[in-house]
């Protein structure tokens, strides 16, 4: 209702006044019908008004009073809407300042609040650091026992390997040793077999070499070389040559050389030219006989 008068104050100022002066209209009608005189009979009616001056005086005073009533409760009724108006504005601001201060209070509850979760999760924070320090002190506890651990099974390993090591050697170098003296003890008994056996050919060799058939088997040699022998125009009488032979088994020639000789290149050269021919050399009577590499005299005069 305050807030209608608030909006509508002036609306409802005209709105008395008009009705104040309705009302002072119709109050001024009755008090010039109540004094009004009876009309006397005359003979011929006259057309007038007779109006007293003391009706009309009071008309007019009841007319000024109704518009000074209305113009006042107007008044009135605008200084109570000023009133009501002055409440209203009053009871915002209180209204404001109550939601202000609940705001501020809000305001202040939530710092607290926030300043409460800051607390908490420092206090949290403070708490993670201080378990990740034991976990890390703890995890930095078990990797150093663990690391002391491999490094004990390491160094044990080490020594294993070491002492493994060390016995594989010994072994081998024992294997190696006992190898050695059997290899050694193998060389001396093949050493004394071949040193038994180039005695015994020696010997042999000796007894052969002593008898007459070293002296057929070189005049076997000498005679198939002649034989094979084509005598140059330039070789003169006496001739006399030392030619290197090499044979191998069954008499096969692989090498002449004369390194010797009183004949000239060309003979030299029918020399070496009748070994090959006469290849394969005839066979010794004896297998004691035979020689891989041996000096031949070539004198065909003889």
């Amino acid at each position: 209702m305050r807030e209608f008068f608030r909006e509508h104050a002036w609306a409802v100022v005209v709105s008395v006044l008009l009705h104040g002066l309705l009302v002072g209209s119709l109050v001024l009608a009755a008090l010039i019908s109540a004094h009004r005189a009876p009309p006397s009979l005359q003979p011929l009616p006259i057309d007038a008004v007779v109006v007293d001056s003391q009706v009309l005086h009071a008309a007019a005073t009841a007319r000024d009073r109704a518009a000074e009533e209305a113009k006042a409760a107007a008044q009135t009724e605008a200084e109570a809407a000023a009133a009501e108006k002055a409440k209203a504005a009053e009871a915002a601001k209180a209204a404001e300042a109550a939601k202000a201060a609940e705001e501020a209070k809000a305001a202040e509850d939530a710092k607290a609040a926030e300043a409460a979760d800051a607390v908490k999760r420092a206090a949290a924070e403070q708490q993670r650091l201080l378990d990740d320090h034991a976990a890390a002190a703890k995890a930095e506890a078990h990797a150093e026992a663990a690391k002391r651990t491999a490094e004990a099974n390491a160094a044990a390993a080490k020594a294993a390997a070491a002492k493994q090591a060390a016995e594989a050697k010994q072994a081998a170098e024992a294997k190696i040793a006992d190898a050695k003296r059997a290899a050694d003890e193998r060389a001396r008994r093949e050493r004394e077999a071949e040193l038994r056996k180039q005695l015994a050919d020696e010997e042999r060799r000796s007894a052969v070499e002593s008898g007459p058939g070293r002296d057929i088997y070189i005049a076997k040699l000498r005679n198939k070389i002649q034989k094979a022998w084509t005598k140059p125009q330039s070789a003169s009488v006496g001739l006399d040559c030392l030619v290197q032979v090499t044979q191998l088994p069954g008499g096969v020639v692989t090498n002449a050389q004369v390194t010797q000789c009183n004949g000239d290149a060309a003979a030299r050269q029918s020399i070496e030219n009748a070994v090959y021919k006469a290849s394969p050399l005839p066979d010794p009577p004896d297998p004691a006989l035979f020689e891989r590499n041996f000096v031949l005299r070539f004198k065909p005069d003889e």
